[in-house]
């Protein structure tokens, strides 16, 4: 996997914080100077806890479990879409629909209900209902594909959430919290990090920064993906091959019982040979 490099953080602006007025304290360790009443972000740090979530959301996805990215500010929706959809993880760019963590089966149940309107179109029972009806169904379907459509093959709630503005992503990063699901973020200096399990400092509002912070998380998390999948063909190989090496065990161990029971037979045979000769010299001498 390629190194973040830092001048490509640099040019990307994902370097540049917000006003000083503006600033959150908590901040403070993640913030190299301040010019010009804007406060600078420390790109050595904004690296190393980019590797240190990238490393953390890889052994995730190695495991299987699904990351879910949000971001709904407008320069940030296209390049989580495109990233997310890259390594095939469920994603939320439009509202986050309230109680969407918290309240899980309720959402489960919306998603359901856009299943069911698909195969109805699919069975033919759409082209029987009337004009009015087909229309409001159409726009149900319509208004669910955008809140849900990016989360229809989330089944089960996330191992992680990674969220790009974790200020305007308040109720996500609290639902997240409530149940300890961890959340990895790209903060600003505006932003409270006490919250945020994995803090990535950048700047959340350049597009260029958070696609290239995105692209370095994305290719961790397909090497993750990647390295779930030679495991799991490897362990069928193992499988395999053990199945192979079974056969000739049992057959040895058939042909060894075989033998045992042909030795057992024989011996009974001599012993019941030697016994009747016995009993016929015991007549005999009678």
């Amino acid at each position: 996997m390629a190194k973040l490099e830092f001048d490509q953080l640099l040019e990307a602006g994902a370097h540049f914080g917000h006003l000083k007025r503006k600033w959150n304290p908590a901040m403070s360790p993640y913030i190299f100077m301040e010019r010009n009443g804007i406060h600078i972000i420390d790109l050595y740090k904004t690296i190393a806890k980019t590797e240190e979530a990238a490393a953390a959301l890889k052994q995730i996805a190695k495991s299987g479990k699904k990351i879910l990215f949000v971001a709904t500010k407008k320069q940030a929706k296209p390049v989580v879409e495109e990233k997310a959809q890259s390594v095939n993880m469920p994603y939320v760019i439009e509202r986050w629909p309230g109680g969407m963590l918290t309240n899980f089966p309720t959402i489960r149940k919306a998603v359901k209900k856009m299943s069911n309107i698909d195969k109805m179109i699919k069975d033919g029972t759409f082209d029987t209902l009337s004009k009015r009806e087909k229309l409001q169904i159409t726009r149900q379907r319509a208004k669910l594909e955008k809140m849900l459509g990016s989360i229809q093959d989330l089944t089960r709630l996330p191992s992680a959430l990674f969220v790009v503005d974790v200020m305007k992503e308040q109720i996500a990063v609290k639902e997240a919290n409530k149940l300890g699901i961890p959340v990895f973020g790209i903060v600003d200096t505006n932003s409270d990090p006490n919250d945020i399990d994995f803090v990535i400092p950048a700047n959340d509002d350049a597009a260029k920064a958070v696609d290239l912070i995105l692209g370095y998380i994305c290719e961790a998390i397909k090497e993750g993906l990647d390295e779930r999948k030679i495991e799991k063909a490897d362990a069928s190989a193992a499988e395999e091959q053990d199945e192979e090496g079974a056969a000739p065990r049992r057959e040895r161990k058939s042909k060894v019982a075989k033998k045992e029971r042909v030795k057992k037979e024989d011996k009974d045979a001599i012993n019941a040979s030697v016994v009747s000769k016995y009993a016929k010299d015991a007549d005999v001498e009678e």
